[in-house]
């Protein structure tokens, strides 16, 4: 039996420091029917220069280069020339390890009614490697799951489009750097997923990434679907109170969202027992969202107000509990304490991590 077409989508902006690692870790897969669709979204750098270069080397390299467009018009004419029954997704500033498509082909060979799944990351920061892990939360259920966030780690994706209708697999271009969950949502409504509770890519944590460059926008578009999905469950009436923090971070704003937060909470308690848990999740998860937005402001007695209104200080870690107490009256006291427990983070994730080149040298990966 003929193994399917694997067309994998490498997107590409300004990505010359990292390029040559991730194109040749795909094209060094131990999958080898398959076909890379790069597409230059109109560097300024020597990205093109290097794609011409491993597409004179590799038949199985195709490029598409014109001007600037941006993120989601690049896959969407990825999406529209690729010729594979199963797509994946690959970001150009990434690595993915040499098993990765033969076992996410694997499983759609075992399940072939699936319309994407998605995998794991180990995370690649400052030169060292850590591990990545399964979060209980994903046994529940990944339709009501991805209503709340991303459920998937988007260049680890691969979408089967033998399953999924044509009219479906499509990127919003009006969900701007959340398209990705966007998609997920409306696939998840549909179509089986499956998370790969295996890390087969490394992820890339990095000041010149779309997540980082467009952090702000980004959660402004995640409350806004969240908001749209919770008003469809019936499990909101208006999502502006959640939205507007997303526009501005303050006293009044964290009042409205905590409002949010407990109003949803009830609904969802009034929930059948078998739905409950789902929703639980997925609202906890919410909160953990909003709790990072405003912590990322560096005011400490913003973030003392969301705990308080929402009643969630047993919901954070108890070194972050004791550093946020005195963020109402002594500020500049929580200030100090949070930046302490932020080296700790970063000496926690130095035990668990190992150097990048120890990691990535048996695969033939630069860290470059």
């Amino acid at each position: 039996m003929t193994r399917p077409l694997i067309s994998v989508l490498l997107p590409v902006y300004n990505a010359e420091p990292h390029l040559a690692a991730a194109i040749g870790s795909i094209l060094r897969q131990d999958y080898d029917r398959l076909e890379v669709i790069a597409i230059d979204d109109g560097s300024t750098d020597r990205s093109l220069e290097i794609l011409e270069r491993y597409r004179r080397d590799d038949s199985r390299v195709s490029i598409i280069s014109r001007e600037n467009r941006g993120l989601v018009a690049s896959l969407n004419e990825g999406l529209a020339v690729a010729k594979g029954e199963l797509v994946a997704r690959m970001d150009a500033d990434d690595f993915a390890y040499p098993w990765r498509l033969s076992r996410q082909e694997a499983l759609f060979g075992a399940r072939p009614e699936l319309g994407f799944c998605g995998s794991l990351v180990d995370t690649l920061l400052h030169g060292r490697i850590a591990k990545g892990r399964l979060d209980p939360v994903f046994l529940l259920g990944l339709p009501v799951l991805s209503k709340f966030f991303t459920i998937f780690m988007h260049p680890t994706v691969v979408y089967n489009r033998r399953v999924i209708d044509e009219a479906d697999l499509y990127y919003d271009g009006s969900y701007r750097h959340a398209e990705d969950f966007d998609l997920f949502r409306r696939l998840a409504d549909r179509y089986p997923a499956a998370l790969m509770p295996e890390s087969l890519l490394v992820y890339r944590l990095h000041p010149g990434s779309v997540t980082s460059r467009h952090s702000r926008e980004m959660r402004r578009t995640h409350l806004r679907i969240v908001g749209e999905n919770l008003e469809r469950e019936g499990l909101a009436q208006d999502s502006a109170d959640l939205r507007a923090i997303g526009d501005d971070i303050s006293f009044d704003s964290v009042r409205r969202a905590a409002a949010f937060i407990r109003a949803l909470e009830e609904r969802i308690a009034a929930l059948p027992p078998a739905a409950r848990p789902s929703f639980e999740a997925g609202a906890l998860n919410l909160f953990y969202f909003l709790y990072q937005l405003v912590n990322d402001e560096e005011r400490p007695a913003l973030a003392h107000q969301l705990l308080t209104l929402t009643a969630k200080w047993n919901a954070i870690r108890r070194r972050e509990k004791y550093a946020l107490s005195p963020g109402a009256w002594a500020p500049w006291l929580s200030q100090a304490s949070m930046w302490a427990g932020r080296r700790a983070d970063w000496m926690a994730f130095r035990l668990k991590s190992a150097p990048a080149a120890s990691v990535l040298a048996p695969y033939r990966m630069g860290v470059a």
